[in-house]
């Protein structure tokens, strides 16, 4: 068997550690990690309505999913569109 050296090969352990860079990266705008918390758990459930995980999905059936998300936030927040 063949031992490949590429530098990017062997770094399973730094890329085991992206999950939690990202968050701290997150909570550095923040006074404390409870405020953290609360915003991003918050702002985590809002994300997960508007991004529909696309790889999984049509182009078409995106377009709809993309659609009914934000029918469903008008009718939640009581947006009213000014013609």
């Amino acid at each position: 068997m063949r031992h490949r050296t590429s530098r990017y090969l062997n770094n399973r352990a730094e890329n085991s550690h992206r999950p939690t860079r990202r968050r701290e990266r997150q909570m550095q705008r923040f006074k404390s990690y409870e405020q953290a918390q609360r915003f991003l758990s918050v702002q985590s459930m809002i994300y997960g309505h508007f991004r529909p995980r696309r790889h999984l999905m049509t182009a078409d059936g995106y377009r709809r999913a993309r659609d009914n998300a934000f029918r469903i936030w008008k009718r939640e927040t009581c947006v009213q569109v000014v013609a």
